[in-house]
């Protein structure tokens, strides 16, 4: 996508359309992708991979945008991180919803509460930030991030080598999505998108919890 974000930007630096502009459309693309995920149709779940394609590329561009124009500054940034939060969470819960028809029930909640651990991920991260700035300290260096426990520092380099955290990403996650989709079609009803959700979910969990674990035994904090 990046490969083809520098043409988007090449014709959007011309115009007046402002980097924040454009996050603000990659928020509401990756939103109408997750409302178009709740739709349990095969041609409903490959709209949401290619609208979150779009949120891709319009996540390259307004960083492109802002660099070639030299307006990049904190409240990007923070709209960026926002939109990444928002769209992540909503689609983990659109997926739920969609695994109950369109009915909200217990796949709903599955996928709610998976929506909260992506939350809870993101917010490890940012939140390393906000303490370290509130001690006065300065960023965080790479050394920092390394586990000091050895069962936690072998974990992570493992999780790190398999990277399945990548499936709650939006992009992963609506090709996976689609995936499901099409043994859905095949099979005759949602057994294929349950398993996705029952499967995500508590993948979800761990990688919070791991990611929790791994910044309580790091010098991030310190």
């Amino acid at each position: 996508m990046r490969r083809l974000s520098l043409h988007a930007t090449r014709f959007l630096v011309g115009t007046p359309v402002s980097a924040n502009t454009l996050t603000g459309l990659m928020i509401l693309t990756g939103l109408g992708a997750a409302a178009v995920a709740t739709v349990p149709t095969l041609w409903a779940a490959l709209l949401a991979a290619a609208g979150i394609q779009v949120y891709l590329l319009l996540d390259c561009c307004d960083g492109e945008v802002a660099r070639w124009r030299g307006t990049t500054g904190p409240a990007g940034v923070y709209l960026d991180r926002l939109g990444h939060y928002v769209v992540e969470a909503a689609l983990l819960g659109a997926i739920g919803l969609r695994a109950d028809a369109g009915h909200p029930a217990g796949w709903t909640l599955l996928g709610l509460l998976g929506a909260v651990f992506v939350l809870l991920n993101k917010a490890e991260t940012d939140l390393v930030g906000m303490a370290r700035a509130s001690a006065g300290l300065p960023l965080v260096t790479d050394a920092a991030a390394v586990p000091r426990t050895a069962g936690v520092r072998r974990a992570r380099s493992v999780a790190s080598r398999l990277r399945f955290h990548r499936a709650i990403g939006a992009v992963e996650l609506s090709l996976l999505l689609g995936v499901a989709a099409v043994g859905d079609a095949f099979a005759g009803g949602l057994q294929a998108t349950r398993v996705l959700v029952a499967v995500v979910v508590p993948l979800a969990g761990v990688v919070a919890v791991g990611h929790l674990l791994s910044v309580l035994s790091s010098s991030r904090l310190r």
